[in-house]
């Protein structure tokens, strides 16, 4: 007998000590989710002034590296903008994309907003970019302060890349 009231009273206490807590629980979430809901839209706000702000069209800026001065041609070499392509998804894509931003800029019309030698400069000497090139630190602060990784192309690799940038 007196097994038996033991036994009933670890389940009832089991009972109320499971059942207490989950309340508590669900009380506690509630607040949070809703507290998530509130900010949301705060940080969409945010998100969108930051992709609002443009950093300078600069063609007179070559950069920080080794490259001086790159001769382009008017005609696209298509044997180079295949290996440029082929160079850009198995060392870039995981961070750039064509025709949007995602981690780092859109390489779509890079051509446009900087020169060749600031391109390939950024793609050989990343680092040094970052810590004397004006474009690139705005572009660190404007990407949440992802640093390029450094591929360590050549200056031939690099060169097949902006090729094929040219072709975007």
């Amino acid at each position: 007998m007196k097994l038996r009231n033991l036994i009933a009273l670890f389940a009832v206490v089991l009972l109320i000590s499971c059942g207490g807590e989950e309340k508590k629980k669900s009380t506690n979430d509630l607040p949070t989710k809703k507290a998530a809901v509130k900010k949301t839209p705060e940080k969409v706000e945010k998100t969108k002034v930051v992709e609002k702000e443009e950093i300078a069209v600069d063609l007179n800026n070559k950069g920080i590296g080794p490259v001086k001065s790159v001769t382009i041609n008017e005609a696209i070499d298509k044997n180079m903008v295949a290996d440029g392509k082929l160079l850009f998804k198995n060392k870039c894509s995981s961070c750039h994309k064509t025709n949007r931003k995602f981690i780092g800029p859109s390489m779509e019309g890079v051509v446009n907003r900087r020169s060749p030698e600031w391109i390939m400069n950024m793609i050989l000497n990343p680092e040094g970019m970052v810590k004397n090139d004006p474009i690139a630190k705005a572009l660190l602060v404007q990407f949440n302060g992802s640093p390029m990784a450094n591929q360590h192309l050549t200056e031939k690799e690099s060169r097949a890349v902006l090729e094929y940038f040219r072709t975007l």
